[in-house]
């Protein structure tokens, strides 16, 4: 076997097919499948099997691509060890983030990392559905990705940080009467018209939450994913949101108030291959998002109404 091999089998189990392996290594379906006998010929096991249409790794085959990642990352170790011993961690790195988290961290990435001798930045935004973060670690160094405080854990295919833990609040129009309260329960935003996002996106998981402690469905109007919108149509009187507090900019229309009887909360990770933090260049642009993660979280914007009793507020 050879690193290649393996690296086709990590793939393999990832994808699930040939052809989807070919497309994300740039060879032909006939190439994978000749590596694919190479290295079973070595094996007195098997190691993928059929299911349906799809090839899954068998127990064996996904011990084998779980020992890959440790080849790799060692591999990855050595062919940088040079550079790093050199002391040049102007590398470049690549940064991918679904929107609210591009527009809270990119400028501050940008900035901290300005000057000679310093990771050069390629950032990209990717709003993408929840289940999908995972595989963009194929195409760039890190990627941030967001889930809700009570889902799965992602693949451990990928080694995920938790940059923020970030309350969702309860998004109104300054002058609507709910905007008032300090703090909002389900059953006092049950009858509102809502603005939420696209299926298969975190944040439905906690508006389907809302909807069952209130026992009534909600009225869901309008469905925007970017929040600077959301943020306008909701000033503008087209129904209540759920906003994250610190990553959205401050809207002069909207008020933020914080949500209680549900988990309303999201993680922002990092995500990104095992082998990738053998190079320094990224282990520095990982410092720098927690920095970053660090002043983000500083910028409050959940303050209570005037006169409001501040202690009601979780």
């Amino acid at each position: 076997m050879d690193e290649r091999q393996l690296r086709i089998l990590r793939e393999l189990g990832e994808l699930g097919s040939v052809s989807a392996v070919a497309e994300a290594l740039h060879v032909t379906p006939s190439a994978i499948s000749q590596q694919l006998r190479l290295l079973q010929r070595s094996i007195s096991v098997p190691l993928t099997q059929r299911a349906g249409r799809r090839v899954v790794l068998t127990d064996a085959g996904q011990a084998l691509a779980g020992a890959a990642i440790e080849v790799e990352t060692a591999l990855a170790r050595a062919r940088h060890t040079i550079t790093d011993f050199a002391g040049r961690p102007d590398g470049d790195v690549s940064v991918a983030a679904f929107h609210s988290a591009a527009s809270a961290f990119f400028p501050l990435l940008l900035h901290s990392l300005a000057g000679p001798d310093r990771p050069r930045l390629a950032l990209a935004d990717e709003d993408v559905a929840q289940d999908r973060f995972p595989a963009l670690t194929r195409d760039y160094d890190l990627v941030l990705a967001h889930r809700l405080d009570h889902a799965p854990p992602w693949p451990r295919t990928v080694t995920a940080t938790t940059l923020l833990r970030e309350p969702l609040d309860v998004a109104l129009p300054v002058g609507h009467p709910l905007a008032f309260q300090p703090l909002l329960s389900p059953r006092d935003v049950a009858d509102q018209p809502w603005i939420t996002v696209h299926d298969g996106f975190p944040l439905m998981a906690t508006i389907e939450a809302i909807a069952s402690v209130a026992n009534r469905r909600l009225d869901i109007v309008h469905r925007i994913n970017e929040f600077a919108v959301v943020a306008e149509a909701v000033a503008a009187g087209g129904g209540l949101a759920l906003m994250p507090r610190w990553t959205t900019r401050a809207h002069s229309g909207v008020a933020l108030r914080p949500l209680s009887g549900v988990h309303a909360r999201r993680h922002i990770d990092v995500l990104h291959r095992p082998e990738r933090t053998a190079r320094s260049a990224i282990r520095t642009v990982l410092a720098e998002l927690h920095r970053a993660a660090a002043a983000i979280q500083g910028r409050d914007t959940c303050a209570p109404p005037p006169d409001a009793d501040t202690h009601a507020a979780p």
